[in-house]
């Protein structure tokens, strides 16, 4: 990854961000989604944001930091989204069609390059896998409200759930994308349809 060391002399960590500065931030990830990070320099980057290098330092004293800042705010905008959208819904069926939903849909607008950059790239790669614990943890949430409503079959659910964290693990880490060729988008779609098929009260699991 290209000019990782390079360091502003006066960077500005921990301060309110600006409205210029969020507004930079979002730029960001439409650029490193559509065309990856790894590639880029701190002066590419200030040449196709028409800005100066000091604006880009004042967001993170280093490129390697900026990737990390901007891949976390494209997770964090993905968790936020989906808590909206799944906001209200008390059907565990729907909580978890919803929210993978949303995983699916977020992940889509991720370019195959940005994804791979995320994979090699340690820093950016432990985000991700901070956030795919998280959605781990709420679809066991999801399953276990089913199995308490009775939309969900007790027997085996909480193997079902303990699955499907390690198969989310597997769709971060690409082994499964990979494997089955297919992106993280289409291998979360994929896990919804195999969950509510293998959870449904009246189903093939028996």
């Amino acid at each position: 990854m290209a000019d990782l060391a390079s360091r502003s002399p006066r960077p500005s960590e921990g301060r309110r961000q600006t409205a210029r500065q969020r507004a930079l931030l979002t730029q960001l990830e439409d650029l490193f989604l559509a065309e990856g990070f790894a590639g880029f320099t701190l002066e590419d980057l200030a040449t196709r944001l028409r800005c100066s290098k000091s604006t880009l330092y004042a967001l993170a004293p280093s490129k390697e930091q900026l990737a990390v800042k901007v891949v976390a705010h494209f997770f964090k905008g993905a968790a936020d989204e989906i808590e909206r959208r799944i906001a209200g819904i008390d059907d565990a069926r729907k909580l978890i069609g919803e929210y993978l939903a949303g995983v699916s849909e977020y992940l889509s607008r991720a370019s195959a390059v940005f994804m791979a950059d995320i994979a090699e790239f340690a820093p950016a790669r432990a985000t991700y896998e901070l956030n795919s614990r998280a959605a781990a943890a709420r679809i066991r949430t999801f399953i276990a409200k089913g199995v308490r409503d009775g939309v969900f079959r007790e027997v085996k659910a909480k193997l079902i759930a303990e699955m499907a964290g390690m198969l989310i693990e597997g769709i971060q880490t690409g082994v499964l994308g990979a494997r089955a060729g297919v992106s993280d988008a289409d291998a979360f779609t994929a896990l919804s349809d195999l969950l509510l098929g293998g959870l449904a009260a009246e189903g093939p699991l028996s």
